[in-house]
């Protein structure tokens, strides 16, 4: 991503806050969008709450931020340097694990929330100091309460986790599979909704902004369009289609119901690529759900690859993105947005994204 750089990207001190500010910190740097000729000043806000004290950080290294629907968390990195003018930094009341974090980004006064979440751990890392941060999947890597749940779907076995956790969180779910029976025995919340995503093959993630657990079968729910065009808006890209009309993929599912006999249901086509998922008791129907699901992840057509952009347009995973390539037409389309990695440093911003499955 080509920059120029006006001045320094480092800003010197924290400032705590009790109510909101105007006078957001932002990057003494400029990005010039080579392909339409516009300058844009780079502008950020990070702020931590401990303890009910806010606290703005004034001082920034590089900021990543990696999103997406096959992971169940989404996680930022906020580098730091040990020292500023040979004074170390004190966060000591200010940042530690559990602080609530909220992390802005964009263009001169356009800000858009990129990141809601908690404080992980602060490490030293090659003369720096580094802040990890999950969203809410924090809250849930505590234990949960051991239980057997009997004719239950997987918006239950949700509510249920959330209701053990914080019960101010929601479940959406639109995933229609049942058990005959769920156990849960000495696991974290992070434990069953890991389980839960192998099993199923399902998109969970935290919307942590608003409380809510989403639940939904793979790259069908769809937040939002965006437009990429390779000859516009597109900097850098490594994306090759492939087209997986010819490809043999065979789906193997098995469930050991609860007299202990094992079930099979097989989908796709023989003589290819295999792939055996084993499951919980549940029904025929059920099974067929994941089938197709593990299907539409591993045979259907799609871009591989990434593709590096500016902060604008804004993504996120879950949008249909629409790809043009003036050379090559016969592969314009709409492609699931599978993951974001946003990235701001002295060198500039940049997102790389991850499109998947062709939708049109």
């Amino acid at each position: 991503m080509r920059a120029i750089i006006l001045g320094l990207f480092m800003f010197i001190g924290m400032v705590s806050m009790t109510g909101n500010s105007a006078n957001l910190p932002q990057t003494k740097a400029k990005v010039e969008n080579i392909k339409s000729n516009v300058m844009y000043a780079i502008n950020w806000y990070v702020e931590f709450e401990t303890e009910g004290k806010r606290t703005q950080l004034a001082i920034l290294d590089e900021l990543e931020i990696i999103a997406s629907v096959d992971n169940l968390t989404d996680v930022a990195t906020i580098s730091l340097p040990e020292a500023v003018m040979n004074t170390a930094l004190n966060f000591e009341g200010k940042i530690k694990r559990g602080s609530k974090v909220l992390i802005k980004l964009g263009y001169d006064s356009d800000l858009k929330t990129e990141f809601v979440g908690y404080v992980q751990e602060i490490v030293n890392k090659d003369s720096s100091l580094q802040i990890k941060c999950e969203d809410a999947l924090f809250l849930f890597r505590k234990g949960i309460k051991s239980v057997e749940l009997k004719s239950t779907s997987l918006k239950e076995v949700g509510k249920y986790i959330v209701d053990q956790i914080d019960e101010g969180y929601t479940v959406d779910c639109d995933y229609g599979i049942t058990y005959e029976k769920f156990t849960i025995h000495n696991a974290t919340g992070y434990d069953v909704l890991k389980k839960l995503q192998e099993e199923t093959k399902a998109n969970i993630y935290f919307d942590t902004n608003n409380k809510v657990l989403h639940i939904h079968p793979p790259y069908v729910t769809k937040t939002g369009e965006v437009f990429y065009s390779m000859q516009k808006n597109i900097e850098n890209s490594s994306l090759e289609f492939k087209n997986k009309v010819d490809d043999k993929t065979e789906i193997i599912i098995e469930s050991t119901g609860k007299d202990g006999k094992v079930k099979k249901l097989t989908a796709g086509t023989t003589g290819g690529n295999k792939i055996n998922i084993k499951v919980g008791p549940m029904s025929e129907e059920s099974m067929k759900k994941i089938a197709e699901s593990a299907l539409k992840k591993e045979a259907q057509s799609r871009f591989e690859g990434t593709f590096d952009t500016w902060l604008i347009p804004y993504v996120s995973p879950g949008y249909s993105a629409r790809i043009k390539d003036e050379d090559y037409l016969n592969k314009l389309g709409w492609y699931y947005v599978v993951s974001v990695t946003t990235k701001i440093s002295s060198q500039g911003a940049v997102r790389t994204i991850t499109p998947g499955i062709k939708l049109s």
